[in-house]
């Protein structure tokens, strides 16, 4: 017998696995619970996804990733920029996230997309070993002027 293909948040979680061991992997159902919330915002699937939620008027993105095979193609770009047009959409004025300090990467993507510093949480995330890593907080306003 052939085995059911995975649902959304299992696909999600492999991915999120393949991609992330800082910040941890999330769970299935971590991501289930994430995208039966009313405020989430996510764009992708199984080879890439964007993932996060507005309240009153700011979106927060929770998470983004691309399968190995698709990087440095522009991929997390495209979805980046779907995520904030879904965001924006849904009334926020402004994008904020956190990103390990040593995910260059990442800070390279944002970068390119127009985020700034808006701070820094010191020991934020967990290396596997335990060792602490600070998180960057960046933020992107979409307001004018």
């Amino acid at each position: 017998m052939t085995p059911a293909p995975p649902t959304l948040p299992e696909a999600l979680a492999r991915l999120h696995a393949a991609a992330f061991t800082t910040p941890r992997p999330w769970s299935a159902p971590e991501f289930a619970s994430l995208l039966a919330e009313r405020s989430t915002v996510f764009c992708g699937g199984e080879a890439g996804f964007a993932l996060g939620r507005v309240v009153a008027g700011e979106a927060e993105l929770l998470t983004i990733a691309v399968a190995r095979d698709l990087r440095r193609a522009g991929r997390g770009q495209t979805l980046l920029a779907e995520f904030e047009a879904l965001a924006a959409a849904k009334g926020a004025a402004e994008i904020f996230l956190e990103v390990a300090e040593d995910n260059a990467p990442a800070r390279a993507l944002y970068a390119r997309m127009g985020y700034r510093g808006a701070g820094r949480r010191a020991g934020y995330y967990r290396r596997p070993d335990g060792r602490p890593l600070d998180a960057l907080v960046l933020r992107k306003s979409f307001a004018s002027g």
